[in-house]
């Protein structure tokens, strides 16, 4: 690597002020401390609490939607925004291969099948123009419903994932799903604080789902959201959350099999005092973003991934594109060895053996990306 890639890494390192920088660390202070040591004083620190019901107000508020129901993870979250949308067993799931096994999984969860198509250069997530021609070939419509020529199954929802904060075009994709009466879900679990043309991602869909593991934007420990603009699927997807437990003074009495996954109220406790500081968060994201332009600026070949039209990004995980003179796993070793965290894009579910098999599209744009993404240092930090 030539002395503009370690002039870069010198950047990285003298802007975090460390010798090792990770890939994306929690922010924390006195605010935390604060609503967690109320929250142990309480005794209530488990599923049951006022920061659980605070956190889903303060949360639905700022996604823009009617309600917002918290659990334990983000996977938790899709599995059931999933269930409550209609999937059932033998399905298939249309979402992109370039996604984290989160998304496939939770498909899986419901005995369903994941279905991988492509996504674009421009967002990196669903690209909605392919996405019509694809389903023109192997989709017929047979009672309102779309089936896989194929297969013989019923297509039943999309999941489109905004890639690392940023939003896909959501726009396209809901012409797309009216046209073949497909259920949009919303894999939102990297995009809080992010907006396609003034409205927040997550408020698109159905029902949609949020993550808060400890690396994302804001964090509640771990921990995720399902959020939705329908009283229904909210009230079903609290009753589901909790076991499915009939409420009672002191009967235990379940009317369907449920889950454990409602979120500690300690660890909503974290969450509400993490949301306070999003707009902070997304404003030093943002000044991040505008260093690494200027440090990437000089090197020939490397491409900063920028928010596409029409959308605003909270910029989760920077990005560069790497062009063909690279080879993505010596610059990987490079940035790694020199103490600058990076990371490349998750293996493409179509690559893994446990989904290698499931139906999908001509997958192009998703192999080329496989071959150039590399994620960079992204925490937020003040300049101060």
């Amino acid at each position: 690597m030539n002395t503009q890639w370690l002039e870069f890494t010198d950047n990285v390192k003298q802007f975090y002020g460390k010798d090792f920088v990770p890939l994306h660390e929690p922010t924390f202070n006195d605010r935390e401390v604060e609503y967690v040591t109320d929250c142990v004083k309480t005794g209530w620190v488990s599923s049951v609490g006022a920061y659980v019901n605070r956190f889903e107000e303060d949360l639905a508020k700022f996604v823009g939607v009617k309600r917002a129901v918290a659990v334990v993870n983000g996977t938790a979250a899709l599995h059931i925004a999933l269930k409550v949308a209609g999937v059932k067993a033998e399905d298939e799931v249309l979402m992109p291969s370039l996604t984290f096994i989160a998304t496939a999984n939770a498909v899986s969860y419901l005995g369903a099948v994941p279905h991988f198509i492509d996504v674009s250069i421009n967002t990196l997530g669903v690209d909605a123009d392919k996405l019509k021609i694809y389903l023109e070939q192997i989709g017929k419509l047979q009672n309102n419903q779309l089936y896989n020529r194929e297969t013989g199954r019923r297509i039943s929802a999309l999941v489109p994932m905004h890639t690392f904060g940023h939003a896909v075009d959501i726009e396209g994709l809901l012409k797309v799903c009216d046209m073949y009466n497909v259920t949009l879900v919303e894999d939102a679990a990297e995009s809080l604080g992010t907006y396609y043309k003034g409205k927040h991602t997550g408020s698109f869909g159905k029902v949609s789902a949020l993550s808060f593991n400890g690396n994302k934007i804001m964090t509640t420990g771990g921990g995720g959201a399902i959020v939705t603009d329908d009283d229904a699927l909210a009230d079903y997807a609290k009753h589901l959350t909790t076991t499915a437990k009939i409420p009672h003074r002191w009967a235990y009495e379940h009317d369907e099999i449920g889950f454990n996954y409602r979120m500690p109220n300690i660890n909503a406790a974290l969450g509400c005092a993490q949301l306070e500081k999003m707009p902070l968060f997304i404003q030093q994201k943002r000044e991040l973003t505008k260093h690494y332009e200027q440090w990437l600026a000089d090197i020939e070949g490397v491409q900063l991934f920028e928010e596409p039209a029409n959308t605003r990004s909270n910029y989760w995980l920077q990005t560069i594109l790497l062009d063909e003179q690279f080879n993505r796993d010596e610059v990987l070793a490079f940035l790694n060895e020199q103490g600058v965290m990076s990371r490349p894009i998750w293996t493409p579910m179509h690559h893994l053996a446990i989904y290698q098999n499931c139906p999908k599209s001509d997958l192009r744009v998703t192999e080329q990306l496989n071959k150039s993404v590399v994620n960079i240092p992204s925490t937020p930090k003040s300049e101060g």
